[in-house]
């Protein structure tokens, strides 16, 4: 959550821009992205979760593909966790 803006151009116009509307500068800014990302027929939220689902695939196919470990077999919950302090291996 680090934007630190060193452009003055763009610091004055989204001083300006928070003046204009009532809105916070953060506040400003964020609605000019949005209509950005509108304009250029980009949906952020999609991008993130087809990220995930992307994320989801390569670790099922690299599951698949890991031979298995007999004593390392997920068969119940109660198998994530060690036996003797109880907490996840």
């Amino acid at each position: 959550m680090g934007l630190n803006i060193k452009n003055e151009r763009v610091h004055a116009l989204a001083k300006r821009a928070a003046q204009g509307t009532g809105k916070t500068q953060t506040g400003a800014i964020e609605e000019a992205l949005e209509c950005l990302l509108e304009a250029h027929d980009v949906d952020p939220e999609a991008a993130g979760l087809q990220s995930r689902v992307d994320l989801v695939w390569e670790v099922a196919r690299a599951y698949r593909q890991t031979p298995g470990d007999a004593d390392r077999e997920i068969r119940a919950v109660e198998d994530l966790f060690d036996d003797a302090s109880g907490l996840p291996q």
